[in-house]
């Protein structure tokens, strides 16, 4: 009986501190009228970081949060810091972020979805961030283990976060996966709003010095329109945003009488963000640029080389292909068979170990006018791909150390301020670990 007692004591103990724990969470969660709950399989980290610069921007207290393993804070100046976890990440990280970084004075919050399965972003949504805006930036095939087979499969899944009586954006292509979007959407009481990408000018997306899709513009632009903040103080927003860790900074390098712009989009590893990806460059480069993919392969990815082969050869059709590191016949023969011509395919892998004088003496040599698009694919880590990508890093070192010496000059644009302060911190941080 003493037992019983004192269990039972213990267990009412610990639901009042829930409940406690509870009530504190809704009020902070209550008092932000603009809570954006970002969802969807690409994009979600850099969505948020451009829709919290469009708040900022826009006058709003606002407070962000990326997740997935380079987890960020954002802060309402635009800085931001690591999220330090001891375990393993779960949803209910998302109640220390609100309870450790929103103040009375927060206006609104935009957070990043971090659950997968179905269940646990409906819990997400509704217990803890009851987000009254969610976006769900596209529906491609991903985690089919737990979200779906079928693309319908997944858009349900993701669905599963849009709120009730609020506001359901997108930027999903496929009209089909768009309608059935907008009629879940509708089922729950919410609207519905197309974050068109064709509204994105290609002058607008060359501001960015790193690589942006229209369709992440457009998702910004859209929560701007619905917030009546103007168009330019949204881009301007968006602008001053610090990028998220993964996206690919697109550079330039002359060599000789040659320019190459130079775009590492090694970290891709489907069909579809490939293609989306190579067709997001157009505005980096002149309409008569020289376009050259370098199809990188290590040893233990040989089904990976075969994919992107028949990528290479089958959807992307650039001017010319140069393998570096295992299985270039391979790589070449099905190109071939594919019907890409087999004199514009360069083997530049372990077959030849070329030098760097070599690689970047072969690359200019295919470009045609004075500029040429090379573009990094498959895998990042084989000998001849480390040396372009060290070649590159060295140039940007050369560039960084010489504007530091007009650092304090005002002006210098905010966007380079707040990077150079994130990378000081990080560095700090190095330094201290």
């Amino acid at each position: 009986m003493i037992g019983f007692v004192v269990a039972s004591i213990i267990l009412s103990a610990l639901m009042w501190h829930w409940h406690r724990r509870q009530q504190r969470h809704e009020a902070r969660i209550q008092q932000m009228r603009v809570r954006v709950h970002v969802n969807g399989i690409r994009g979600k980290s850099t969505v948020t970081r451009l829709v919290a610069g469009v708040l900022r921007e826009g006058g709003f207290q606002t407070v962000a949060k990326t997740t997935g393993s380079a987890a960020r804070i954002i802060f309402p100046d635009g800085n931001e810091a690591r999220i330090n976890r001891r375990g393993a990440a779960t949803i209910v990280e998302q109640i220390d972020i609100v309870r450790q970084y929103v103040t009375p004075e927060t206006e609104a919050l935009v957070i990043e979805c971090m659950a997968v399965t179905p269940l646990y972003q409906k819990v997400s949504q509704e217990q803890i961030v009851k987000g009254n805006i969610t976006i769900i930036t596209n529906v491609r095939e991903d985690h089919q283990d737990v979200m779906g087979e079928t693309l319908p499969e997944i858009a349900d899944a993701m669905s599963t976060t849009i709120p009730y009586d609020g506001l359901l954006i997108t930027a999903e292509d496929r009209e089909n996966l768009r309608d059935q979007l907008e009629a879940n959407a509708r089922a729950r009481g919410s609207e519905f709003l197309y974050a068109d990408p064709d509204g994105i000018t290609d002058d607008e997306l060359k501001q960015f010095d790193y690589l942006s899709f229209k369709e992440n513009l457009a998702l910004g632009l859209a929560v701007a329109n619905v917030l009546n903040i103007p168009r330019d103080v949204a881009m301007r927003g968006m602008r001053k945003a610090i990028p998220d860790i993964g996206v690919v900074f697109v550079q330039r390098a002359m060599v000789g009488e040659k320019e190459i712009v130079w775009a590492p989009l090694f970290a891709v590893n489907d069909r579809e963000s490939t293609i989306m990806g190579v067709e997001a460059l157009r505005p980096y480069h002149k309409a008569d640029a020289t376009r050259i993919g370098v199809l990188n392969n290590r040893y233990d990815r040989a089904v990976r080389a075969t994919q992107f082969a028949e990528i290479a050869a089958g959807d992307l059709k650039l001017d010319y292909y140069i393998t570096f590191g295992a299985y270039e016949e391979q790589v070449t023969e099905r190109m071939v068979e594919v019907g890409y011509p087999r004199e514009r395919i360069i083997n530049l892998g372990f077959s030849q170990n070329p030098t760097l004088e070599d690689i970047l003496d072969t690359i200019t040599g295919l470009i045609e006018g004075d500029q040429g698009l090379l573009i990094g694919m498959v895998n990042i880590h084989t000998p001849q791909a480390e040396l372009l990508m060290e070649f590159f890093h060295h140039l940007k070192v050369e560039q960084r150390a010489s504007s530091r010496l007009t650092a304090d000059l005002p002006h210098i644009p905010e966007t380079v301020r707040r990077r150079r302060y994130l990378i000081s911190h990080l560095l700090t941080q190095r330094e201290a670990q």
